[in-house]
């Protein structure tokens, strides 16, 4: 993975403060332990389930599904998978039954995702899908150990996996919550946990990436109330999902009231995917407001040659020079051209990440990637990134509505 940045940042003593700080709570924040992780016992469990299961089904919400679902929708046009993933994750009725209508119920193992082991939307599904398939071994439930889902899968005996300690929902995906759908799935969890550990051992390790992290978190730190709006502007489909998972993680970490004032910040996450969006958002970044920084995400070799057929049409010659051009050349070449556009400009924080291929060595590393600098921007903004205090409030609402 290569990311080169288009603005000018020299690092302070804040950045070399915020690497002590990251070096310190990597003690006590689990996810940093996550890409070294021992995955035998999730191989093992996955032996647990029957040949006969074809589908698997998460019933989860947030961080409990974005980043497996992120996964799976990266590598799935191009990988032979040896199951179907379904993610149920809302509670709107029709999605429910669209889903429902698309799975054999007989042969679906489902995951039940939930931290805490009370959350309100992975309930009210599991509930409606329990009176359709009222078999427990159909079900595992993921959750934090000790916790009230814990000791209803034990009543019921069944299986029951552990969150590791420490880990928030939104940093997980390279915990039991995306690994264990993932491999089950046939996707190769070693090769996803190498790519996020290439980036920690670089970053860490004083490796090419560190002084990029550090410039890149440096910068939105220091300009975050004027470029307070974050785009991610990912040229591939296949990352549409991956863009979901950033904003979540971006807006739930970075959205806070700082621990040392009264001031409350952020940074707001977009997720864009070229060329689409360049017949829509992309007028508001050119000649809008200039409030926001630009990520580019591009894929070196698609590893697929179909190409623009050689044909001349009436009246439309000028477009002859498309002909015998590959897909992925022109969608390269259309990124490219956003970005040289953009320079011109002068204003906007540009940068530019570069994927070698799709694949779950290169996923891996583009999640630990944003994870560390989520974490680095967090500190430099002064916000706890590890709680979520606007959403538990809504929470608490809603429980209350419920209870009258």
């Amino acid at each position: 993975m290569k990311n080169r940045l288009y603005f000018d940042t020299t690092l302070n003593e804040k950045a070399h403060m915020a690497y002590d700080a990251i070096m310190k709570e990597k003690k006590t924040i689990g996810y940093y332990a996550l890409p070294e992780q021992d995955i035998t016992p999730i191989m093992d469990y996955c032996q647990t389930i029957p040949a006969e299961i074809k589908t698997i089904a998460v019933i989860g919400i947030g961080g409990s599904s974005l980043g497996a679902k992120s996964v799976y929708e990266f590598l799935k046009p191009v990988e032979k998978l040896t199951r179907k993933l379904y993610f149920f994750e809302s509670t709107d009725p029709i999605n429910i039954k669209n889903l429902l209508d698309k799975i054999d119920l007989n042969s679906t193992h489902f995951l039940v995702i939930s931290k805490s082991g009370t959350t309100v939307e992975t309930f009210a599904i599991y509930k409606y899908i329990l009176s359709k398939q009222n078999n427990p071994t159909s079900f595992t439930f993921i959750t934090d150990s000790g916790s009230a889902l814990e000791k209803y899968a034990k009543e019921i005996q069944a299986n029951v996996l552990h969150l590791p300690n420490n880990v928030g929902g939104r940093f997980s995906v390279l915990s039991v919550v995306g690994l264990v759908p993932l491999a089950l799935c046939g996707i190769n969890i070693q090769s996803l946990l190498q790519g996020a550990n290439s980036i920690k051992k670089s970053f860490f390790e004083e490796g090419y990436l560190q002084s990029i992290l550090l410039k890149k978190a440096l910068f939105y730190a220091e300009n975050h109330a004027k470029y307070h709006i974050n785009c991610l502007f990912a040229y591939s489909e296949s990352l549409k999902y991956f863009c979901e998972w950033y904003v979540q993680l971006w807006g739930e970490s970075l959205g806070k009231k700082q621990r040392h004032s009264a001031f409350h910040v952020g940074l707001t996450p977009i997720g864009l995917i070229g060329p689409k969006d360049q017949h829509s958002f992309l007028q508001l970044i050119m000649e809008g407001t200039r409030d926001k920084s630009v990520t580019f995400i591009q894929i070196e070799d698609f590893q697929d040659k179909i190409e623009i057929p050689n044909t001349s049409l009436p009246h439309l010659k000028s477009l002859d020079t498309l002909n015998g051009l590959y897909f992925s050349e022109l969608i390269n070449m259309q990124c490219n051209s956003v970005m040289e556009a953009l320079q011109e400009e002068k204003n906007i924080p540009l940068d530019s990440i570069s994927i070698p291929k799709i694949d779950a060595e290169n996923i891996g590393s583009l999640i630990f990637y944003y994870e560390l600098l989520t974490s680095l921007v967090g500190e430099l903004i002064d916000v706890n990134t590890y709680d979520q205090p606007g959403v538990e409030a809504a929470k608490i609402i809603l429980k209350e509505k419920l209870h009258k």
